[in-house]
C-alpha cells in the first residue's frame, strides 16, 4: 500500500504543473492592458464637511498659502492665459472665434442673462439691450431675464430671431445696499422655479454697462468669474476684501488670487444656483451677526472663488471701467460700464 503513495504525489504534481501551464498560455493571449490615471474633477471634494452621529465634527482645513497669481506677470503688454489651478484667462488672441463657433453651434444652446433694472438703474436698460443685440453671443439662443420693480419702464427693445425677453417683477426696497445683497437671492430662486428648465449657461450681469465688441462662446464655462479691472495690477493686500473677521466673507492679507468683479458672473445654470446660494446664505449669516460686508455681494463672491476656483476667468476685457484709459494690455473692450452719476442714481 505505501508503494503507490509515491506515484499518487508525482501524479498530482504533474496535474497541478499542467494546470499551471495551461493558465499562463491562457493569461499571456489577453489583450494589453493600459493604466489611465484617475484625476479628480475638482478640488471641492476636499471641502466635504461629512459628519456623523457620536463622532466629532470634521474642522475645516486651512487654506494653503502661495504666492499671488500676477495677470502681468510675464511682460507689461502681455496678460497671463493660464492660472496656477489650471483655468484659462480669456483675453482677445487666446482663443480661436471661427473653431469655437464649429464646435458650439451644433449644441442649440440657449444662454440666460440677468440684469437687475430698479429704481433709476431702468434708464440703462435700452443701451443695455441694444448693444447685446449687436455683441452678445451673435447666431446663439438668448433669453433676458430683467427684474425690475415697475415693468412699464422698460422699453420694448427689437430682438433678434431666436431672442427672448422676460421681465420678472421684483419688490424695490429703499437702500441701495439691500437690493445688492438681495441679487444672490433672486438669482438662485429664479433659477430654482424656471431658468432651470429654459437655459443651459446663465450669466448675471449689470444693466448699466455696455458691450462694444464681440462677446461669445469663449466665455461659456462651469462657473465663470471677470478680473474687477480697478485691480488687476495690485497686490492681494491692496484688494478691498472683507477684512473683519466676524464676517463670512473674511479675507486674510495672505489669501487671494484676483479680485472679481461683482458686475459680471456666471456659468453653467446648475453651477451658478450653487454659487448664488450659497452666497446669500453667506450674507443671511452676516445679517444674523449683525454685521455687512464692505462690498455686500461682491466681498461674498470672492470669498467664495477663493476657496471654489472659477473654471475659467475672463481678463478685464469683459469688465472694464469707461472712466479708465485702455491700457496696452488690452486689445480692446468688450464690455464696459457707462459714465454715471453713481451718487444720484442711488439716491
Amino acid at each position: 500500500m505505501l508503494r503507490w503513495r509515491p506515484a499518487l504525489g508525482l501524479g498530482l504534481c504533474l496535474l497541478a504543473g499542467t494546470s499551471l501551464w495551461a493558465l499562463w498560455a491562457y493569461v499571456r493571449n489577453w489583450p494589453p492592458v493600459s493604466y489611465v490615471p484617475y484625476y479628480l474633477p475638482c478640488p471641492e471634494i476636499f471641502n466635504l464637511k461629512l459628519q456623523h452621529k457620536g463622532e466629532e465634527p470634521l474642522q475645516p482645513v486651512a487654506q494653503p498659502l502661495y504666492p499671488q497669481p500676477k495677470l502681468l506677470e510675464q511682460r507689461p503688454t502681455e496678460l497671463l492665459t493660464l492660472t496656477p489651478w489650471l483655468a484659462p484667462i480669456i483675453s482677445e488672441g487666446t482663443f480661436n472665434p471661427e473653431l469655437l463657433q464649429l464646435i458650439y453651434q451644433p449644441l442649440n444652446l440657449t444662454i440666460g442673462v440677468t440684469v437687475f433694472a430698479v429704481g433709476k438703474y431702468t434708464l440703462f436698460v435700452q443701451h443695455f439691450l441694444d448693444s447685446a443685440e449687436e455683441f452678445f453671443m451673435r447666431g446663439y439662443r438668448v433669453h433676458y431675464y430683467i427684474f425690475t420693480h415697475d415693468p412699464a419702464a422698460i422699453p420694448r427693445v427689437p430682438l433678434g430671431a431666436g431672442r427672448l425677453l422676460s421681465i420678472i417683477p421684483v419688490r424695490r426696497h429703499s437702500h441701495w445696499e439691500e437690493i445688492s445683497t438681495r441679487r444672490m437671492e433672486t438669482i438662485s430662486l429664479h433659477i430654482a422655479k424656471r431658468a432651470h428648465r429654459e437655459v443651459d449657461y446663465l450669466f448675471c450681469l449689470d444693466v448699466d454697462m455696455v458691450f462694444r465688441n464681440l462677446w461669445g462662446p469663449e466665455t461659456l464655462g462651469e462657473l465663470v468669474a471677470a478680473i474687477h479691472p480697478g485691480y488687476f495690477t495690485a497686490s492681494r493686500q491692496q484688494f478691498p476684501y472683507e477684512r473683519r473677521r466676524a464676517s463670512t466673507a473674511f479675507v486674510a492679507d495672505s489669501e487671494g488670487d484676483f479680485y472679481y468683479g461683482g458686475a459680471v458672473f456666471g456659468g453653467r445654470v446648475a453651477s451658478v444656483y450653487e454659487f448664488t446660494r450659497v452666497c446669500h446664505m453667506a450674507i443671511l449669516t452676516d445679517k444674523a451677526n449683525g454685521i455687512m460686508a464692505i462690498w455686500q455681494e461682491e466681498s461674498h463672491l470672492n470669498r467664495h472663488f477663493i476657496s471654489h476656483k472659477p473654471s475659467k476667468v475672463l481678463s478685464p476685457e469683459y469688465l472694464w471701467d469707461d472712466r479708465k484709459p485702455q491700457p496696452p494690455s488690452l486689445k480692446l473692450i468688450r464690455f464696459s460700464t457707462v459714465n454715471k452719476d453713481t451718487s444720484w442714481l442711488r439716491s
